[in-house]
């Protein structure tokens, strides 16, 4: 009987692996700084995590510091805005 409880025990965790492994972010930090530093042509300065997004500073090749948003779920980049 205890076996049989700890089979379906197993069971239910395999089955909720692949539910938690879709709650992550499909975007990491690394990534986030990638396509942002691509996104408005610069180096990165810094990476702030937030909820559902990272808020990544980028330093353009014009001088000009730009803040933009890198979305956790689908890693769109939002429009630059300066400061």
């Amino acid at each position: 009987m205890r076996q049989n409880a700890v089979k379906g025990l197993l069971v239910l965790w395999l089955f909720a692996l692949p539910l938690h492994a879709q709650e992550r972010d499909q975007v990491d930090m690394g990534e986030a700084a990638q396509r942002a530093a691509q996104q408005v042509d610069g180096r990165v300065l810094k990476v702030d995590d937030a909820r559902d997004k990272y808020r990544v500073k980028v330093l353009q090749k014009t001088g000009r510091v730009v803040t933009v948003d890198v979305d956790k779920k689908s890693g769109k980049v939002s429009k630059p805005k300066q400061g």
